[in-house]
């Protein structure tokens, strides 16, 4: 740790620079984790190295995503919980590039804060390294910003920004889609990171009991069901990419079924979604019956207990579920590809 870098000056202002160290102390222990074969530095330069391997791959094309926790957030402040959003962070990156048949390659991290607090800032990249590991991408880098006046003492934001690769010719291509195949969907944890502000308007949670067991959500509270962090999909659908044709993937984020769907249907088809086989999650029941919203609201804005949707042929269907549910996922069927202009209806 530097222990010659010090301004006293600085620190009257609010900004405490050793702070800054002990907090990358802290974290190196859980980086150390998500360390791969092509890390080609250390934290604590001004750029991270990472050197590509493109063993197998004729063209390579790299894939960027990034992302934030949102009003996510709000909820590790109520609960003072925070070494799971950083879980949120990763999932929201790598679950995005995956759609492209992407594997994530390195992570780099941004939190922002009113006051650097070296042991939570080393819980958030606690949770940011379990993602990592989760989807098997190195943290190679990031950037904690002490900003007092800017964000209040007890708070933070976060966000993530992800590079993966993929061979150009193995890029998913739903031109390729064709009426009849089939939508599988992948279970989500809960409400991942999205639709929070919403879901904090609903329950009220700046003035509520966020902690005391709730029946409906089998014993748990309504902060621990809300902090539960996003499902990382990375590793059941790369092994499903290697052994069948797929041609569209969804990642169901903000927007939920509606808006997300339809990003990965070419022109001319729609998916057709029956609703009785989506299998609800109970922590969306009830935000449905104490905010009153519409089921159409609900499914065009959360992702109702599908975090991902995954068209493949019809006669693929019964091999990519058991592919899936050979590498930890319970998947099933929820709909049918239709030539339609009505990119989808839920029915």
């Amino acid at each position: 740790m530097n222990t010659n870098s010090k301004s006293e000056a600085y620190a009257a202002a609010g900004v405490d620079i050793t702070a800054g160290y002990k907090a990358v102390e802290l974290m190196k222990q859980h980086i150390k984790k998500t360390l791969t074969s092509g890390v080609c530095s250390d934290v604590g330069g001004f750029g991270g190295l990472f050197e590509l391997d493109l063993e197998g791959i004729t063209k390579p094309v790299l894939v960027s995503g990034t992302d934030g926790v949102g009003t996510k957030l709000k909820m590790a402040f109520l609960m003072d919980k925070h070494d799971t959003v950083g879980i949120d962070c990763v999932a929201m990156c790598v679950n995005d590039i995956i759609c492209c048949g992407a594997k994530p390659l390195f992570f780099l991290d941004y939190i922002a804060c009113g006051k650097n607090i070296p042991e939570r800032i080393a819980d958030i990249v606690k949770g940011v390294c379990e993602g990592c590991v989760q989807s098997n991408a190195a943290l190679i880098g990031g950037e904690t910003a002490e900003m007092p006046g800017f964000y209040p003492v007890d708070e933070y934001d976060l966000a993530g920004y992800c590079t993966g690769v993929v061979d150009k010719n193995k890029i998913i291509d739903n031109k390729t889609m064709q009426a009849g195949d089939v939508v599988i969907a992948l279970p989500s944890s809960g409400v991942h990171s999205n639709g929070f502000s919403l879901v904090r308007k609903v329950f009220d949670v700046e003035n509520s009991d966020l902690k005391s067991p709730v029946d409906e959500l089998g014993g748990k509270s309504i902060g621990e069901t809300l902090l539960t962090p996003t499902k990382i999909y990375v590793k059941p659908v790369l092994a499903l990419l290697e052994q069948v044709k797929v041609r569209a993937i969804s990642h169901i984020t903000g927007g939920g079924f509606y808006e997300n769907i339809p990003r990965s249907l070419p022109d001319g088809f729609g998916a057709k979604i029956d609703r009785s086989a989506v299998r609800i999650l109970p922590i969306f029941e009830l935000i449905q019956k104490h905010g009153n919203i519409s089921e159409r609201d609900m499914f065009n804005t959360f992702n109702m207990g599908v975090g991902m949707s995954i068209v493949v042929p019809k006669d693929e269907a019964d091999k990519a579920l058991a592919i899936l549910k050979d590498n930890g996922e319970d998947a099933y069927i929820i709909g049918e590809i239709v030539e339609s202009e009505n990119k989808i209806e839920i029915c």
